[in-house]
């Protein structure tokens, strides 16, 4: 997952410290929401550092383990497998930033879904992938798994 819509109101601000903007908060909690109608609720969630995606962390509404990470602030899509192979549970959610999330997402899937906006991966882009793994440690490079779902803000809270 991609943080939802950060806003760029305070000039100066560094970017590690800027927060949603109002859609952001209303997207990250209807992402939320999706995630739990699909069945996605995640055992654990690892994200970035920054601002925005704690706050779209805590905007989702899940209570389970979350570890916020230094390494995924603006993380290569490299950094990004590296954290998910040290995950846990059977659904663990990713929280980062483009274009390494982007990125990420376009290298672990088989097929792409067949979706305007996958390519671009905007703000609060929701890529959901099952893979034919036993342990998150087996996620190796070049392992590709199936989509099971992708989803836009937009397409939710429009």
């Amino acid at each position: 997952m991609r943080h939802a819509k950060s806003s760029w109101g305070q000039p100066g601000l560094a970017d590690h410290a800027r927060p949603l903007n109002e859609r952001g908060k209303r997207s990250a909690r209807a992402l939320g929401e999706w995630l739990r109608r699909q069945n996605f609720s995640p055992n654990q969630i690892l994200s970035s550092t920054s601002r925005r995606t704690r706050e779209t962390c805590e905007r989702l509404g899940f209570e389970v383990e979350t570890r916020f990470l230094d390494s995924l602030y603006h993380a290569e899509p490299d950094d990004l497998l590296g954290a998910l192979q040290q995950g846990e549970g059977e659904c663990v959610l990713v929280l980062g930033h483009n274009p390494g999330i982007g990125d990420f997402a376009q290298d672990i899937v088989d097929t792409p879904p067949d979706h305007a906006r996958f390519a671009d991966f905007p703000t609060g882009a929701t890529l959901v992938v099952d893979f034919d793994i036993d342990d998150w440690s087996a996620l190796t490079p070049g392992t590709r798994g199936h989509v099971a779902g992708f989803v836009v803000p937009r397409e939710l809270v429009g």
